[in-house]
């Protein structure tokens, strides 16, 4: 008689153990390898199709040839110029993999497995796997008017006792925004012992006002920025954290030092100083934006006034129909994504492109919409 073989033994830790096997987001790549063909337009994931800054890409391709080298692991003369740019000190600044990068390790610094944290239903998913992943609780509370409800988050947080509350302004998915007022007014209303996690990756496409001024003896604020967005660099991972000094400092006692690679630190640099590439892609981001809500009007469909380099299109039915839409518009090469949660999934959610790329969703979205019919 053959010998029973035991169950197999998880070798991971009982709090992984218990997670689901989650990805935040499917790339466009794996989309392309199940279809078995490309995406003629690429208008889903908010990367920024305008590109680095010609600075940047010259600054980057010297940087490559000494690739060789470790990359600086306190990343100074980025955090320098970056101290510089906002008038700040620069031990109040730290530079991490990219936003999602940085919050996995605040993340990390801040809470413990049971303590509890606080989102909107529907906001930037990644915080959440970060949050789960250390064992952390997740209390969520509705958006008010597509846009974050500050008011029931701080009402949350004093309810649950919250170590963390996470706000993007502007936000993602739906690219509405607060003005400085309401997110100091939100600082303010917080319990005592909270930090609000401020999610900044799109501030360089928002209108004057929304962005607070600079304040680092604040304890209660962590402020996240990127070079993904605005400077056309998604591909490079790099971004930034800005606080207390003795909050951000804390990083340095868990992060991955070497983690921002030396290619990335130089693009950053060039990219930071050329102002003019910055501008030039605001000002296409705000005519592609316009031209989004056009085709969308065109075809029967309203448009939420976005201060982010995507605009979320109305469907004007449930989640199921936008469904079917975006699955539509894939099947005519156009990616795009939506909200994950009701009643934002009534909307398809469309990044800016090039001309070329409005043209070929005006061409599919009229097909999409009577496919999805």
């Amino acid at each position: 008689m053959a010998a029973v073989k035991p169950a197999a033994m998880s070798r991971f830790t009982k709090l992984v153990d218990a997670l689901p096997a989650t990805i935040p987001f499917v790339a466009p790549e794996e989309t392309e390898r199940l279809r078995g063909r490309p995406f003629a337009a690429r208008i889903g994931a908010n990367e920024s199709v305008f590109g680095p800054s010609p600075k940047a890409l010259a600054a980057m391709q010297r940087a490559a040839a000494e690739s060789w080298m470790y990359c600086d692991p306190a990343s100074h003369d980025l955090c320098q110029a970056l101290a510089v740019f906002h008038g700040i000190p620069v031990d109040a600044i730290r530079v991490g993999e990219g936003i999602d990068g940085l919050f996995g390790l605040v993340v990390r610094l801040l809470v413990e497995p049971g303590s509890a944290v606080v989102t909107s239903a529907g906001a930037y998913p990644t915080f959440n796997y970060h949050v789960a992943g250390f064992g952390a609780v997740l209390h969520t509370v509705p958006y008010h008017d597509d846009h974050e409800d500050p008011e029931a988050l701080a009402a949350k947080a004093h309810e649950v006792d919250a170590r963390l509350v996470y706000l993007s302004n502007p936000d993602n998915p739906m690219g509405t925004w607060h003005g400085a007022d309401t997110i100091a007014a939100l600082l303010d209303r917080l319990p005592t012992g909270c930090t609000l996690v401020l999610d900044e990756a799109y501030i360089e496409f928002a209108p004057e006002g929304t962005a607070l001024p600079f304040d680092v003896a604040d304890p209660r604020l962590l402020r996240f920025r990127t070079f993904s967005k605005a400077r056309g660099m998604a591909g490079l991972r790099i971004g930034y954290v800005i606080g207390a000094p003795e909050t951000v400092g804390g990083l340095d006692r868990i992060r991955n030092h070497f983690g921002v690679n030396r290619v990335a630190q130089a693009g950053a640099l060039a990219a930071l100083a050329d102002d003019a590439h910055l501008q030039d892609v605001r000002r296409k981001v705000v005519e592609s934006r316009n031209r989004i809500a056009e085709i969308a009007a065109e075809n029967g469909l309203t448009s939420i006034p976005s201060a982010t380099n995507f605009v979320a299109v109305d469907c004007g039915r449930d989640g199921a129909y936008a469904q079917s839409v975006m699955k539509a518009l894939m099947e005519l090469d156009i990616f795009v994504r939506m909200p994950g949660i009701s009643p934002l999934n009534r909307c398809i959610r469309v990044s800016c492109g090039t001309p070329e790329d409005m043209d070929l969703l005006s061409q599919a979205l009229p097909k999409a919409l009577s496919a999805a019919e």
